[in-house]
């Protein structure tokens, strides 16, 4: 596949950063954040192929938000190596919007590829130490400490 490599601490540094983000508008509107990114298996993680996937993944999120009359609060997007980001702070109850992304990436034909989270509380900073790399290769789940399935 062609495109530019990312290393582990670019996507790292991208996960720091979505965090902060997220933790920033959650304490300013204390309202839910929507982030949707790609998730692309590999060091390649954005190309034209995977930009346009990208591109109709916001495409029907936006309509999706529309349709539901829900407003949209902040908007932030990036285009960089680590992928395509856009992270949204909407006025609408949590699990209603998790109920609406879930919807969306299970009827979408790229929406295995999608990555919508919905998250309403704030997380802790530091997130590299969060993912021990110690306990990679476990079936541990650094963050919870419980085995993945």
């Amino acid at each position: 596949m062609k495109g530019q490599e990312v290393v582990l601490t670019d996507m790292l540094a991208c996960r720091e950063r979505r965090v902060n983000i997220q933790n920033e508008y959650i304490q300013r509107y204390h309202c839910p954040v929507i982030s949707f990114c790609m998730n692309i298996p590999g060091p390649i993680k954005t190309n034209e192929q995977i930009k346009k996937a990208f591109l109709s993944g916001k495409e029907a999120l936006f309509a999706v938000l529309q349709k539901e009359n829900i407003p949209i609060l902040t908007q932030t997007e990036f285009d960089e190596k680590t992928g395509n980001e856009i992270i949204l702070t909407v006025d609408y109850p949590a699990d209603k919007i998790k109920e609406l992304t879930t919807e969306l990436e299970e009827s979408h034909p790229f929406g295995r590829l999608f990555d919508m989270d919905r998250r309403r509380k704030t997380l802790p900073r530091r997130l590299p130490q969060m993912f021990d790399l110690r306990l990679s290769g476990t079936g541990m789940c650094p963050v919870t400490k419980a085995y993945r399935r």
